[in-house]
């Protein structure tokens, strides 16, 4: 089966790229023969000598430096600090879990689980975060026994390539196959990469809404992530100072790189003023009705985000907008807003350090706007609420179309995973139906597995038809 599909994804490529793509996955598949049947001990060697390779302190710096200078994305500093913090959070996760023989037994089901791998995986990664995902998704795909093929962007291809060569070696010094872990090579090609997709069994995309289409057109099984737009309520009753602190501290990350960035605060209209000082003290800039439009005119041209100042510095956003010397020395922009929609293009993602702000006279017409941000774009994904009152958090829950509600956190050390809370550490976040994904939580080992059931009988379980029916049958005759 395997076979057949390989060679019908390969019949439109020439003849140098198919065979590169069918020589990637046979050894993929080789690697993968050579571990199977490994203990769990041994899985977790392998998946601890990825994380390994990462969390380096020479290492991490290596592969910030080459992904900031060739993509010109985010921050060399906050790149360490992510690819560690995630690689090393993963680890944790992961070595706490059973991913292969028997993993699970109900006795009063009479049911075994057994887990299996569900083969080669197919993993493309973003320029965003071209070093701290494909560790990530290797470190899930090989505690589940299976070998994975990095299919890198463009932009990121020679950090994500650097990445595999560490993971590489680093599992040949444990006496594992090297390649349980391959990257495809250069020239970046939509076609080859599709090609790639089609030959393996399991596709995982983390990156452009384009490449998330294309992985659930490829026939294969795929999990696909959504588009962030993140907005977040500053509640009557929040802790304002912290919640600024969190805010900055979260907006300025890696220069907003991360889909989880908080893209819009509604803040009800009683604590505005201390919310907007507060942001100040943070070294937010609040910019003015022409500074807005200034700012409009540089981040968008033609309709289309403006590369050269996505996830740059400050200096270099405030420079090119043309803002005051006031503004220069500024960590992050603020805008206000008052509407959402496709004229309004600040109520959208901006993957850069302008962070939009609305005014809501109360908690329902900040639930709202929460619902109007996130129709407009970014549903699925994520929002979050500074607050007191736990009701409220639950009510903002209940109202929105999101997998994850964050409390009193910042959204991009906590959204994918943190210390001190219960998701799952990871780089792809899966936004549910809402967004077109096949899930709705954030990506873990056990979207790595397949899992057998083993059934043995047990003593019947048959209620009388009164039991069900009797209720309905009340209200409504037989």
């Amino acid at each position: 089966m395997a076979s057949a599909l390989s060679r019908d994804a390969l019949s439109g490529l020439d003849a140098g790229d198919a065979g590169l793509v069918e020589t990637l996955v046979s050894r993929a598949r080789a690697a993968m023969t050579a571990l199977e049947g490994a203990p769990q001990a041994r899985l977790d060697e392998a998946v601890t000598a990825l994380a390994w390779s990462h969390c380096r302190m020479e290492a991490a710096r290596d592969l910030a430096e080459i992904a900031v200078r060739d993509t010109g994305l985010g921050n060399v500093a906050d790149k360490i600090e992510k690819v560690r913090r995630k690689t090393f959070g993963t680890l944790r996760d992961l070595s706490r879990v059973k991913s292969t023989g028997v993993i699970e037994e109900i006795p009063e089901l009479g049911l075994v689980k057994f887990a299996k791998p569900v083969g080669v995986v197919a993993a493309l990664t973003p320029s965003t975060n071209p070093a701290s995902t494909a560790v990530n998704k290797a470190m899930m795909a090989v505690k589940g026994g299976n070998a994975i093929v990095l299919a890198p962007s463009p932009l990121g291809w020679t950090t994500t390539a650097r990445s595999a060569g560490l993971m590489r070696a680093e599992l040949a010094r444990a006496g594992l196959p090297a390649d349980l872990v391959q990257v495809l090579p250069r020239p970046v090609a939509k076609a080859r990469t599709g090609a790639l997709m089609a030959a393996c069994d399991l596709v995982v995309a983390t990156g452009s809404a384009d490449n998330v289409r294309r992985a659930y057109a490829s026939g294969k099984p795929a999990i696909g992530v959504g588009i962030g737009n993140v907005p977040v309520i500053v509640d009557s009753s929040a802790d304002v100072a912290a919640a600024a602190r969190k805010i900055a501290a979260s907006k300025t990350f890696d220069n907003a790189t991360s889909c989880s960035s908080e893209n819009a605060l509604v803040v009800l209209a009683d604590v505005y003023d201390a919310t907007l000082a507060a942001l100040r003290a943070e070294g937010g800039y609040l910019a003015g009705d022409a500074e807005k439009r200034a700012i409009a005119a540089r981040l968008w041209e033609g309709g289309e985000l403006n590369r050269a100042l996505i996830a740059r510095d400050a200096a270099v956003v405030a420079a090119a907008c043309g803002l005051p010397g006031a503004a220069r020395g500024a960590r992050f922009f603020m805008v206000e807003e008052t509407g959402v929609g496709p004229g309004l293009p600040f109520s959208g993602e901006k993957l850069s350090l302008i962070l939009t702000v609305y005014r809501a006279a109360d908690f329902d017409a900040a639930v709202s706007s929460v619902r109007a941000i996130l129709g407009f774009q970014g549903k699925g994904h994520s929002c979050g609420i500074h607050t007191a009152d736990m009701a409220r958090a639950r009510r903002l829950a209940a109202a929105t179309s999101v997998a994850r509600v964050l409390v009193n956190q910042s959204h991009v050390f906590a959204n994918g995973g943190g210390f001190d809370n219960g998701l799952n550490f990871t780089q792809s976040q899966g936004c549910g139906t809402w967004a077109g994904n096949s899930i709705s939580e954030n990506l873990n080992y056990r979207h790595f597995l397949n899992i057998t059931h083993l059934s043995v009988p047990i003593a019947e379980d048959r209620p009388a038809e009164a039991d069900l029916f009797g209720t309905y049958w009340e209200r409504f005759g037989r």
